[in-house]
């Protein structure tokens, strides 16, 4: 069961002009589009763990899983928290990187999407991790005949990483970047 989400932030993101020095040092390398987007902003209301928590977030974002399949991830592990936020900001990386709309609108429906392979595989992980919080053996089975230790040990780190994101932008009200399309529907 999904309720409503806030309408409006709960706490405000801190302007761009207000952003304290240390503010600044730690959204150094968060700036998307020319500005800093609400997520950052709003989560650098609470400096020390924003400082803590950007370079796991960081690397997770870039680690060893490979682009596609991080965002195919992170797509569904969005769709599925409903944290339109979390979904847009992706919708719009998976677009630049060559994930086909189509792809995009299917992962809405999840694995029953006429998706095959390492894609069925995937979307099959997101869903398993969301509902149960734990990938089953078939799951594992198909994902360790592609992806090595590291990645396997990634994989349910990312989706969680996307969880606690989602739980954020959902509960803390933040609103889509005004440069950003609303690709909810």
């Amino acid at each position: 069961m999904t309720g409503p989400r806030p309408t409006t932030p709960r706490i405000d993101p801190v302007l761009t002009e207000s952003l304290s020095a240390s503010a600044q040092e730690i959204l150094q390398n968060f700036t998307s589009r020319g500005s800093i987007p609400n997520f950052f902003a709003t989560l650098v209301n609470y400096e020390g763990l924003t400082r803590r928590w950007l370079p796991f977030g960081a690397k997770v974002l870039n680690g060893k899983i490979p682009i596609r399949d991080r965002e195919l991830l992170i797509l569904r592990t969005g769709w599925l928290c409903q944290s339109k936020y979390e979904w847009t900001q992706h919708v719009v990386i998976s677009l630049n990187i060559g994930i086909a709309q189509d792809e995009i609108d299917r992962v809405k429906i999840g694995p029953s999407g006429g998706w095959r392979g390492f894609d069925l595989t995937l979307l099959n992980a997101a869903d398993e991790l969301h509902g149960d919080s734990c990938v089953s053996d078939a799951t594992w089975a198909e994902l360790a005949n592609v992806y090595d230790t590291q990645q396997l040990i990634e994989l349910p780190l990312l989706v969680g990483q996307y969880h606690l994101v989602a739980m954020a932008t959902n509960t803390l009200g933040v609103q889509l970047d005004a440069d950003l399309p609303d690709v909810w529907a």
